[in-house]
């Protein structure tokens, strides 16, 4: 849990989220048993209000560069801010492993 933890605390750091989750899908890939390469992160900050989705894409990218170039083969990305995390039913499922 050394990568999700790391994730974790590179998101709290650089967004103050509101509501972070930080998710391993890995296990729903074709890799070996516990690890750490398929990540989906839902984040709420109010950093992102008056930002466009690519915007707080990249912005959470840009915080997370280090662990995609090294190990971190998927990232599924949720940003919302407070008033529209307000009004999610449920976050978006990652689409199923196709290989």
């Amino acid at each position: 849990m050394v990568v999700q933890q790391q994730i974790t605390e590179k998101l709290n750091q650089a967004f103050s989220p509101l509501h972070l989750e930080v998710i391993n899908e890995s296990n729903r890939h074709h890799v070996p048993p516990n690890s750490e390469t398929h990540f989906k992160v839902v984040v709420v900050s109010d950093n992102f209000e008056g930002q466009r989705l690519i915007a707080r894409h990249r912005s959470v990218n840009q915080a997370l560069a280090h662990e995609l170039e090294n190990g971190v083969h998927a990232l599924s990305i949720n940003t919302y801010t407070a008033s529209e995390w307000q009004n999610v039913e449920a976050v978006p499922k990652t689409p199923n492993c196709k290989g």
